[in-house]
């Protein structure tokens, strides 16, 4: 949905005094709250996802995103690189924390993984899984390149990427050389992701900035749904990603465009299941703690019902 003066029109009619408007993404179509707010809307809330961090970057975009903070009240952010995007086009009292959450229930240790690694013949070998789009970003690319340096260590491992998309040929041609070793499962239902995930020993998404920092990663809930899985995360260093990781905790956050950087990673890891355990009981911990959804409903209840201004 596009902010054109016919959607305004149409938004317009369904607000009544004193009504709150939650826009659900921020950009672009926040662009239309001054026809809401002369509709009589009170209060106007725009969450983000992302993507408005690269707005912030761009010439005309920026300018957009700085009219669309004009007319909010409040305007959420994932995390701390968010923010600090954000911050350059948004005064920082409006800048509230509201990032997604985990259904625990669903992504967890014991989720059917093992009838996963039967279905793909891995049962028994060390497998490294990474449950994503498949688009250079999100570095399936590097983990193939990293994977010879992986495999001289750890001559059983195997590498599991879930997940369709526009690199899928090309990381094809890539794993041909692997293909004792790289499986590629292409899109899976949603239903099926948290077993896929706890396939898995290690998660890895080494995601890497693109195209002068517009392509960037927001913040990454697939370490999230990792991390509630049991299992310890090794994530790239783009953009908020760090975010979604507590280095040398829950995980470790490298270089996603170094090969080496990688395996160094992954091997680690591999070759000592003791502390992967750990990080992925730390993880499951830290989710639990902080990123449930009835924890994130219980902070939008309090964006919604809180008269005041935003503070960050």
């Amino acid at each position: 949905m596009l902010p054109t003066r016919d959607v305004a029109r149409r938004a317009a009619r369904l607000v009544e005094p004193g009504t709150t408007v939650v826009f659900g993404a921020a950009a672009p179509l926040g662009l239309v709250s001054p026809a809401l707010r002369a509709a009589g809307a009170e209060r106007v809330i725009m969450l983000t996802h992302g993507h408005e961090a690269s707005w912030a970057r761009l010439p005309i975009a920026r300018d957009l995103l700085r009219r669309i903070g004009e007319h909010a009240d409040i305007v959420t952010y994932l995390g701390a690189y968010t923010r600090a995007r954000l911050r350059t086009q948004i005064p920082g009292a409006k800048l509230v924390r509201l990032a997604p959450g985990v259904d625990t229930g669903l992504f967890r240790p014991g989720a059917g993984g093992a009838q996963v690694r039967a279905n793909l013949g891995l049962t028994g070998r060390p497998v490294v899984v990474c449950v994503s789009r498949l688009v250079p970003r999100k570095g399936q690319d590097m983990l193939i390149k990293a994977w010879p340096h992986v495999l001289a260590r750890v001559p059983d491992a195997a590498l599991l990427l879930v997940g369709g998309g526009p690199a899928r040929k090309s990381l094809d041609r890539a794993a041909a050389v692997h293909r004792d070793s790289v499986v590629i499962t292409g899109a899976v239902p949603w239903s099926a992701l948290p077993a896929h995930y706890d396939a898995g020993d290690v998660f890895a998404m080494p995601c890497r900035t693109r195209l002068a920092g517009i392509d960037v990663e927001g913040l990454g809930i697939v370490y999230l749904e990792a991390s509630a899985t049991g299992l310890p995360v090794v994530a790239g260093s783009s953009g908020g990603a760090p975010d979604a990781v507590r280095h040398g905790e829950t995980g470790l956050v490298v270089d996603g465009t170094e090969p080496h950087a990688i395996a160094t990673a992954l091997l680690t890891l591999l070759q000592d299941p003791a502390t992967a355990r750990t990080m992925g009981e730390r993880g499951r911990a830290w989710i639990e703690r902080e990123w449930t959804w009835n924890q994130v409903a219980a902070r939008f209840a309090t964006l919604l019902l809180d008269r005041r201004s935003g503070v960050s």
